[in-house]
């Protein structure tokens, strides 16, 4: 696969994802997946990708008011330690790519689900119970992102969803603030163990892809229908993640 193909699919994977408020890291990976390139940089792009494309829009919710720090530190506070250390756990390619391909099937899956609940319906009420369930959601979902090179926001979104943990717009101000400080958190355990045979102008030439693919799509996402581009996306990863087990188990 040549490097302007990988080039193309980076900036189409940003476009969609940022439309609906993801950073793309899953599709990220189940593109880098299925070639021969090193799986420490496969993570490491996933990560860096990831923040370029969410960062935008965790200023634009601040901006706008629609972050709730008071429900969304205790998910980040436990998250972040959990990411770095998933992401300096010393772990074989051939583990990688199974957890991967599993991650990717659970993925889609949860993409699939319809979650979105109406503004304001039967929200969760806030308490010390929820404080503690938010704290172990954001840990668990913090390692597996460390670990594999996602932000979590694929995970995170539907299950907070369906939980009613707040609005839609709060709940995806709370995923790309989620995505953002894993992804960094996930960078530094990544460079503590840099390889030899990394590739920076790759990596940087598909940077600039997401940020192109980035803009563009998160200002067209008021007109697209969510939940369509969610359930493509979910057949995007699932298929991915059966092709990464077929290859490596």
């Amino acid at each position: 696969m040549g490097h302007w193909e990988i080039f193309f699919f980076f900036l189409i994977i940003a476009f969609i994802y940022s439309s609906v408020g993801f950073g793309g890291g899953s599709s990220y990976l189940a593109v880098l997946a299925m070639y021969s390139l090193p799986y420490q940089e496969i993570r490491l792009t996933a990560l860096i990708c990831n923040v370029i494309v969410v960062i935008g829009g965790v200023f634009i919710y601040i901006r706008n008011k629609q972050i709730d720090w008071k429900k969304i530190l205790p998910l980040t506070l436990a998250s972040v330690p959990m990411a770095y250390v998933g992401a300096v756990l010393k772990i074989s390619q051939e583990t990688f790519f199974l957890i991967l391909g599993v991650t990717l099937i659970m993925a889609a899956l949860l993409l699939w689900i319809k979650t979105e609940a109406k503004n304001g319906e039967n929200l969760q009420e806030y308490s010390e119970a929820s404080l503690l369930k938010n704290s172990f959601l954001g840990g668990g979902i913090g390692f597996l992102s460390g670990l594999v090179g996602i932000g979590g926001g694929i995970f995170l979104s539907p299950l907070l969803n369906l939980m009613r943990w707040d609005t839609p717009r709060k709940i995806a101000a709370a995923s790309s603030v989620f995505i953002l400080v894993n992804s960094i958190s996930g960078i530094f355990g990544q460079l503590s163990k840099l390889s030899a045979d990394m590739d920076y102008f790759r990596i940087l030439s598909l940077c600039f892809a997401v940020f192109i693919g980035g803009q563009i799509g998160s200002r067209m996402s008021m007109k697209w229908n969510p939940l369509v581009i969610k359930r493509m996306t979910a057949v995007l990863v699932l298929v991915a993640g059966i092709n990464v087990l077929i290859k490596y188990w």
